[in-house]
């Protein structure tokens, strides 16, 4: 079978449509038959990823042996099912013999976008003695410290909808392949090959590839140093400013390294550039470090020129920082400048 092909069409069952999604799934591997999740990736257009449920249950060992996942287990899982990692953990949660739980307080893991631990901890929510599992965006180190200060064992991970698992750590910087994972960076793109790819997309668009080799990529940028990944993004986002096209991704690899926090840059209208590049930061207190940092490591166009903190940007239905919304924001000079203190 090529790495393309799929396996005999015994029916894509939609999990988004069904009333129990959880159940669905478990159905549908029980009958061998692929689903279809539905994804937004980082666009707002919808599409369908299909795979077989092998794709995911042959990783539940891996991910009960990294995050001590056991059937006396109780999952909280706040964000939607309708988001693939959610309802991943939901699925490994019911498979293994956990429970799903209501609140913190109840549960012995968490399974949390950044930005949704962002507000945890901003709230003051009891983290204490609690295994986190943070994805769907980069997990900044600083972040990851706050929590393992609060009590937390904190796990992280990066995938996509189309890969599955691709890496695991505890932050955004110290990201190890995942078990049964080969990478490849070629011309700065990651490609993966594992037994947890999904089999592409149901119609045409996305962004997701494969090889003759069975390696896969959706896009992403990185680095690889022995089994070490570093991941900075798809790299399709991008401000153009004066007739300077700056990519979005390689001044957030920069900022976020130095401040060791999720900055998120974007693009502010400007009546003759365009547009200015605009660095939205957490907390104010970081500015010295990220305007060092940009100084020291970004061309003089690539530097923002605007500089604001928001300590809780808008996020999506799946948790992810809504950069749409964000930017709205900005527009409509709602985002404090972070020069004044």
């Amino acid at each position: 079978m090529s790495p393309t092909a799929r396996p005999p069409d015994r029916g894509v069952v939609d999990v988004a449509a069904a009333a129990d999604p959880v159940g669905a799934v478990l159905d549908a591997h029980h009958h061998g038959r692929l689903i279809a999740l539905r994804t937004s990736g980082t666009t707002s257009r919808p599409r369908s990823v299909v795979r077989t449920t092998a794709s995911w249950v042959d990783s539940f060992p891996a991910v009960s042996a990294l995050a001590g996942v056991h059937p006396g287990s109780r999952f909280w899982v706040p964000g939607p099912l309708s988001a693939t990692m959610n309802l991943f953990a939901a699925v490994h949660a019911h498979s293994v013999g956990a429970s799903l739980v209501a609140s913190t307080e109840q549960a012995t893991h968490a399974h949390l976008t950044p930005a949704a631990l962002v507000a945890a901890l901003a709230a003051g929510t009891d983290l204490s003695g609690r295994t986190l599992v943070v994805a769907g965006d980069r997990l900044p180190r600083r972040v990851r410290d706050r929590a393992a200060g609060a009590g937390a064992r904190v796990h992280h991970y990066y995938g996509a909808a189309e890969l599955s698992f691709v890496a695991w750590g505890s932050c955004e910087d110290d990201l190890r392949l995942f078990p049964g994972v080969q990478a490849r960076v070629r011309e700065g793109r990651l490609w993966v090959r594992s037994p947890y790819l999904s089999l592409g997309h149901d119609g045409a668009g996305g962004p997701f590839e494969q090889d003759g080799d069975g390696f896969a990529t959706v896009g992403d940028r990185g680095s690889l140093t022995g089994d070490a990944l570093t991941v900075f993004g798809r790299g399709n986002q991008a401000v153009v400013t004066g007739g300077v096209t700056v990519l979005v991704d390689d001044v957030e690899a920069v900022l976020r390294r130095a401040t060791g926090a999720d900055v998120v840059v974007l693009g502010a209208p400007h009546p003759r550039l365009g547009a200015v590049v605009t660095a939205v930061l957490p907390d104010p207190a970081l500015l010295p470090a990220a305007r060092a940092a940009a100084r020291a490591g970004l061309p003089a166009a690539h530097r923002p020129r605007r500089w604001l903190h928001l300590a809780g940007p808008p996020v999506t239905a799946a948790g992810k920082v809504d950069r749409a919304a964000l930017a709205a924001l900005v527009a409509a000079g709602r985002a404090p400048s972070a020069a004044r203190r």
